[in-house]
């Protein structure tokens, strides 16, 4: 039986929530990095509060598959993967 916890944000997790975070990031990381061999690295992203982008009250984890070239320059991480939106 699946069991969800709902935690306001990333900071409210426990060691064993964290830890459990961790191992589902590396386990889908392997498993795209086997179904897809054009994938080359990843962001991970957590939203923690309004102010920093959190617009739903729970934590969660964006796992973003990178590819090179994906965009024109990587600096700056998940800012600029869509064209033209992320220079402010």
């Amino acid at each position: 039986m699946l069991t969800k916890f709902y935690f306001n944000d990333y900071f409210e997790t426990t060691q064993a929530e964290f830890n459990a975070i961790s191992f589902l990031l590396n386990f889908r990381k392997d498993y795209l990095f086997g179904l897809d061999a054009s994938i080359q690295g990843f962001n991970i992203g957590i939203n923690s509060g309004t102010v920093a982008g959190q617009t739903l009250p729970h934590c969660h984890t964006h796992l973003i598959h990178r590819r090179n070239q994906d965009v024109s320059d990587p600096r700056g991480g998940v800012r600029h993967i869509i064209p033209y939106k992320g220079f402010y």
